[in-house]
């Protein structure tokens, strides 16, 4: 059984008429990306902005309209994965490499449906390295600075051995901490290194998680009341 699949389809039935929507990166989010080009097939009709290079090629194939940024006033849903979610629904999000402009496009939307598997759901996060995006200028000095706090920073690379870059240019350090203690407190703590464009934690993001289980049963965990 494919939760992935499971739980990203589960998610596009909040896609409605006439919606602005945000496409997630990621394994997860193409499956929702395929889906929702399902029905635009069918006569859905949405305006959607993509996190990544890669979301865009793929909605585009899907025929799905893809509106510039600058034409874009409130998006009314993404669908996106995560790489853990807490019981809080804090997220550590950047595996795909895009966490920048998830996060952007995220901070932009009225509501943000993640989809995952059970085994993403975790009490602490930390697991899952943190990545962190960088400039590259002085990116030694960054990955010094961010070893302080704790963690083995590792400079992300290519299959092929090459450093990764971001669709922004920027590197990404994932971070292993194993477990992060206060979410919050580490998330500004990072931002605040001269350096680091930005991190994976997205605290207080998520509306709601879509849980897809290996049984085939669906959970939908709702975020508390700080968001509509």
């Amino acid at each position: 059984m494919n939760i992935k699949k499971l739980a990203a389809e589960k998610a596009v039935d909040w896609v409605e008429e006439g919606m602005m929507v945000g496409l997630g990166t990621g394994s997860t989010a193409a499956y929702a990306i395929e889906k929702i080009g399902e029905r635009v097939k069918q006569g859905l009709h949405i305006r959607a902005v993509a996190t990544s290079v890669q979301s865009e090629n793929l909605a585009r194939e899907w025929s799905i309209p893809i509106i510039p940024f600058a034409e874009v006033g409130e998006i009314d849903l993404t669908i996106d994965g995560a790489d853990e979610v807490d019981p809080n629904l804090n997220l550590i999000k950047g595996g795909g490499g895009a966490l920048l402009r998830e996060k952007i496009v995220a901070a932009r939307s009225r509501q943000v449906m993640i989809i995952t598997g059970e085994n993403k759901v975790v009490q602490k996060l930390g697991a899952f390295p943190l990545p962190v995006e960088v400039v590259t200028f002085a990116h030694e000095w960054t990955i010094e600075k961010l070893a302080s706090f704790g963690c083995k920073p590792v400079l992300r690379q290519t299959k092929d051995g090459d450093v990764f870059k971001t669709d922004n240019g920027n590197y990404t350090v994932d971070c292993h901490f194993n477990v992060i203690e206060d979410a919050a407190r580490l998330h500004h703590q990072l931002n605040n290194i001269p350096g680091v464009v930005d991190n994976g934690l997205f605290i207080n993001m998520a509306s709601a998680v879509v849980v897809a289980y290996e049984s085939g049963v669906i959970e939908v965990l709702r975020a508390p009341a700080r968001r509509s």
